[in-house]
């Protein structure tokens, strides 16, 4: 049956370089959290840089050489909303950041990824087993993101870039202006 299962169900290679560099971007993630609780913004920005110059490489790559894979189109996103989703709080838990715009991008965020769990279980083809539903090699469901999530997800990261990369920016006299722009929005 297992072997039957096997050949009537597609799988595909998820070993690429898109994907690769879409999961570096997810360990990433912690590590650009941890690296602004204990200030070293410098290093946090660089990661961060890191991180948006892979999103842009890793899609190019995958279109260009023709790599797109189903999971590559559910872990782009993921990465994107770890990588919010840790800098929000660390930076809201740092009084970096208003908490109720922290609340704001943190709700919308976690249904999000409510809607994605949901959304994997019932467009993964039968059987469906908790194995098979973390098996990403079985293609489900594809995320295709709308041109208005792409630009919030844009001015999501430029907040983002911009307040971590504040305590830089103080250290080169640019802080006052930039700060009173933050502070009118608390």
């Amino acid at each position: 049956m297992k072997t039957r299962l096997l050949r009537l169900t597609p799988h595909e290679n998820i070993y690429t370089l898109p994907n690769i560099l879409t999961f570096s971007r997810l360990l990433a993630a912690p590590l650009v959290g941890y690296l602004v609780v204990h200030d070293h913004h410098a290093w946090a920005i660089g990661l961060f840089a890191y991180a948006g110059i892979t999103d842009l490489v890793d899609g190019w790559i995958a279109r260009k050489w023709k790599l797109q894979t189903v999971v590559g189109t559910v872990i782009d996103p993921m990465a994107d909303k770890t990588l919010m989703t840790v800098l929000v709080g660390v930076l809201a838990w740092k009084g970096a950041m208003p908490l109720w715009l922290a609340g704001i991008i943190l709700s919308r965020d976690v249904l999000l990824g409510l809607a994605a769990i949901y959304y994997r279980y019932i467009s993964l083809p039968p059987p469906k087993t908790f194995s098979r539903y973390w098996d990403f090699s079985l293609p489900s469901a594809e995320v295709h993101p709308t041109g208005i999530s792409k630009i919030n997800t844009a001015l999501q990261l430029g907040l983002i870039g911009w307040t971590v990369g504040m305590p830089l920016m103080v250290g080169y006299g640019w802080g006052e202006a930039l700060e009173s722009g933050l502070v009118g929005m608390q």
